[in-house]
């Protein structure tokens, strides 16, 4: 399957490393405003091609995207600073995938599309409204990546695989996002059974340590190196590999969705199931009080933001 990218920034071309080693699909386009960028991105990739899938990695326009079954979506503006609202940098960003999803759509029409840009659950609703396609085939990153540090951060705790952990995080990928502790499990256990068992409770104080590891941890890489870029480029590469390979994997990502905890036609995260044609499923969890009253709140936040500039 081709693949195109969208913005050869870090996210983007980590997106696309991290793809070209997992040998997800079998040719990578980068297409960005600064030709020059992405021809030497596509070439640095590609050189290390070599010692991992053979994988064809190029950079193009948008016309070489015509076939590509998956378009990630990483471009936009930056921030010009503390003095510029979030409603101001979103308002900019429109204009930048009204200008950018035209040209996708005119060559890649069958492509499913990923948003990686941030805030992305409601630049989702904005490609969404832009593209005119069904919603399950304009998939947000969402919490994926919040998602993997909170198993991280409870694999480190727990002195187990991260693998072995299955716990989400739902709703904004930001602030607001709701860890789902109530039905973490670790193999087939609950989270404070294993933990217990294991010598390693879940104290009150663990539990704050790894909410703050989770929902700031991008606070705390950007003030240490100015961006994150090597989870998010890890995740897009997991959600390719969902649709190339029709795995019919749950992982949690954002769409726009007719309802969430009474919230109507809002893109935030839950638990969903991709495959080739993109989340056939989007799943429920159960919630106690306090995680439901949470999600409610994340999920109003999106639909006021995402109400501002659509």
């Amino acid at each position: 399957m081709k693949i195109g990218v969208i913005g050869t920034g870090m996210v983007g071309s980590c997106g696309a490393y991290a793809m070209a080693m997992l040998g997800v699909g079998t040719e990578i386009v980068l297409v960005d405003l600064n030709m020059e960028k992405a021809q030497a991105e596509a070439q640095d990739i590609a050189h290390a091609t070599p010692f991992a899938k053979p994988v064809r990695v190029r950079a193009g326009d948008y016309s070489d995207l015509k076939g590509a079954g998956i378009v990630v979506l990483a471009a936009g503006v930056a921030s010009k600073g503390p003095e510029e609202s979030r409603i101001a940098l979103l308002g900019r960003n429109v204009k930048v995938f009204e200008q950018i999803i035209p040209n996708v759509m005119k060559y890649a029409p069958d492509a499913l599309l990923m948003v990686a840009t941030n805030p992305v659950d409601v630049i989702t609703h904005i490609v969404k409204e832009i593209s005119g396609l069904p919603a399950e085939r304009v998939i947000g990153t969402g919490t994926i990546l919040d998602t993997a540090r909170f198993r991280m951060l409870l694999s480190e705790h727990l002195h187990v695989s991260s693998q072995s952990v299955h716990a989400y995080v739902l709703g904004e990928h930001g602030d607001s996002e709701v860890l789902h502790w109530s039905r973490a499990r670790v193999g087939t256990m609950s989270l404070l059974k294993f933990a217990e068992q294991n010598g390693r409770p879940i104290t009150d104080e663990v539990m704050a340590r790894i909410e703050d590891g989770t929902r700031f941890a991008a606070h705390k890489i950007i003030q240490g190196k100015g961006a994150t870029w090597y989870g998010i480029g890890a995740g897009i590469a997991r959600i390719a590999r969902a649709i190339v390979s029709d795995q019919n994997a749950v992982l949690t990502s954002s769409i726009v969705t007719p309802e969430i905890v009474g919230v109507k036609n809002v893109a935030i995260s839950l638990p969903r199931v991709i495959s080739a044609q993109g989340v056939v499923t989007s799943l429920s969890p159960s919630l106690d009080e306090q995680e439901e009253q949470a999600l409610f709140k994340s999920a109003s936040l999106m639909k006021e933001l995402a109400s501002q500039v659509i």
